[in-house]
């Protein structure tokens, strides 16, 4: 039986411990200059930059008496003419500006829009210079009402700005349904699911996918807050990222179901060049303002959109990470979507998929109280025969933290998957299992799914082995330092995916267990045709007396 599992190779839940002294301080944003590539971390410093290569826009600025959104018609103007190759005017009038689309940024997470507030205020002449001309009173009422009212208009879109420089990658990115650069046909825009698998001829198919409601429940905060006080969870990725800063130093990586933005941010500390954080659900409008706090908005792009239609701004990435695993591993059918992404934009041959690895568990089941509480609770409430309410209840999982005394036998690793090898075909699947009885029970109550996660370095098809080999063998083995591992079973630390119960039907068989006595069978796993994002599950064991039992549970 497995020993309890460290949810990493640390057990601090600090993250002090793994951020580098030097970014403790929160990241300046690099300022793009408006002539060229030079970089700069402050304004300043790059307007100064553009004035010795013959553009004042502090002088210009003030020429035109711009407020916030003409600075910004004056950024993106002149980003546009450098963009296109072509001269700035010599002198640059308000008639030039006078476009709304230079509202529009050029230049996708502007960092100098952001930062306009740091530049010096107007002189008191040039604000003289650009306010209406001294003269009859009734004309200064009147410019000083319209005066207002933009301030007024300002003051209520000034905080939606932000978030506006942000998404303009993805509004222009879906108006735009041609692939990128050297994409395949399959991550064009279409309304197919996250399950695309490959035709025979290898085409991308991509199933009909109508549940707006998966996307609509990660919208919410309480989910997110369940998953990120999930130490388990959570820390296992802090830990491998920020232990292996090496694999992520200046490497373009794919957040995929970024939700909000936590992985993300961790990559962007440890170095990572680039991070693009893909989800389809209105949380990444939280994760953007999340990043953009934290002042990694240089570093992080965010796209809402499956990743089987967003268009990346890049052909490859160097890592992917995602946080896909469901009940019973497989339930929300996100997996599809990884290996999707994992064969359309992974670097071959060098690309990691992180996690890298995950194994799926089963053991015989054995818990007279929660057969009482769950099921012959019915027989007897205060009173009253409530049987009818048990209809069902034997039919579907349960997913429950249940105490590791209610496993009544030995482990059985059904299905390891190498998440750099694996493809769809392999989600579905019918495999045998084997087991012990690890002590005498009255019933066989049923059967606990659950799963391992691992976290390995590299590509290495041996990375984890043996092939039944427990996430706790492998991260405390001390021939490889700094493994991360976790499991999700009754033997440890207990996790937001808990374990899922296959409750046996109490008219079926009873099977007494022994212990020492072999409880096996085939676990087979197939998605439901009005499900596409739920399970079913099939297992077969031995009865007493020989004849094979069977059962099915959607998930």
């Amino acid at each position: 039986m497995p020993d309890s599992v460290s949810s990493s190779s640390s057990d601090s839940g600090s993250e002090s411990g793994w951020i580098d002294a030097e970014n403790e301080v929160e990241d300046a944003p690099t300022i793009i200059s408006l002539l060229d590539d030079q970089t700069f971390s402050d304004a300043l410093s790059m307007v100064n930059y553009c004035k010795e290569k013959g553009f004042d826009f502090l002088a210009t600025r003030d020429r035109l008496g711009l407020d916030f959104y003409g600075c910004i018609k004056l950024i993106n103007f002149v980003r546009q003419k450098v963009h296109e190759g072509a001269h700035l005017p010599k002198e640059i009038t308000k008639e030039d500006l006078e476009d709304d689309k230079y509202l529009k940024p050029v230049l996708d997470d502007d960092a100098f829009i952001i930062c306009l507030d740091d530049l010096p205020d107007p002189s008191p002449a040039a604000a003289g210079k650009a306010a209406a001309p001294a003269g009859d009173a009734e004309d200064l009422r009147t410019k000083n009402s319209e005066l207002q009212a933009e301030l007024d208009k300002l003051a209520r879109q000034f905080a939606d700005y932000r978030l506006a420089v942000q998404q303009t990658l993805d509004q222009r990115w879906g108006e735009d349904d041609a692939p990128a650069p050297g994409a395949a046909a399959g991550a064009s825009s279409s309304s197919g699911g996250a399950a695309a698998a490959k035709s025979a001829d290898g085409a991308v198919e991509k199933p009909k996918d109508d549940s707006k409601y998966y996307w609509e429940s990660y919208a919410h905060n309480e989910i997110h807050e369940i998953m990120l006080k999930d130490t388990v969870r959570t820390e296992a990725y802090r830990d491998f990222i920020y232990n292996n800063k090496h694999l992520f130093k200046d490497k373009v990586v794919m957040d995929i179901g970024c939700g909000t933005g936590i992985l993300s941010m961790f990559c962007a500390r440890a170095g990572a060049k680039l991070v693009i954080a893909v989800d389809n659900s209105d949380i990444i409008d939280k994760a953007r303002e999340n990043i953009f706090n934290n002042g990694l908005s240089s570093t992080i792009t965010c796209l809402k959109g499956k990743v089987e239609e967003v268009v990346l701004p890049v052909p490859q990435v160097d890592i992917i990470v995602s946080e896909w695993m469901g009940y019973c591993l497989l339930y929300e059918a996100m997996l599809p979507s990884v290996l999707w992404a994992r064969d359309r934009y992974l670097k071959p041959d060098t690309g990691l998929v992180v996690p890298s690895h995950a194994s799926m568990w089963v053991a015989p089941f054995a818990d007279q109280d929660w057969v009482d509480d769950h099921v012959t609770f019915w027989r007897d409430v205060y009173g009253f025969d409530m049987r009818a309410m048990q209809e069902g209840i034997c039919l579907d999982s349960h997913i429950e933290v249940v105490p590791s005394s209610s496993a009544a036998g030995e482990p059985s690793m059904f299905r390891m998957l190498d998440l750099h090898a694996c493809t769809t075909a392999d989600l579905v699947f019918d495999v045998p299992y084997r087991s012990a009885a690890t002590r005498d029970a009255d019933r066989l109550d049923g059967f606990l799914i659950w799963f391992d996660i691992f976290f390995a370095t590299d590509r290495d098809p041996k990375a984890v082995e043996p092939a039944d080999v427990t996430a706790a063998s492998w991260s405390e083995d001390g021939k490889r330092e700094d493994r991360v591992a976790f499991t999700t079973g009754p033997f440890g630390k207990p996790t937001h995916w808990k374990q899922g119960i296959l409750p046996i039907k109490q008219e079926a068989p009873a099977v007494k267990l022994v212990k020492g006595q072999p409880v096996e069978g085939n676990l087979a796993l197939t998605i439901p045709k009005d499900n596409p994002r739920g399970l079913m599950l099939k297992v077969t064991w031995n009865g007493e007396d020989g004849k094979v039992q069977d059962q099915s549970w959607e998930c």
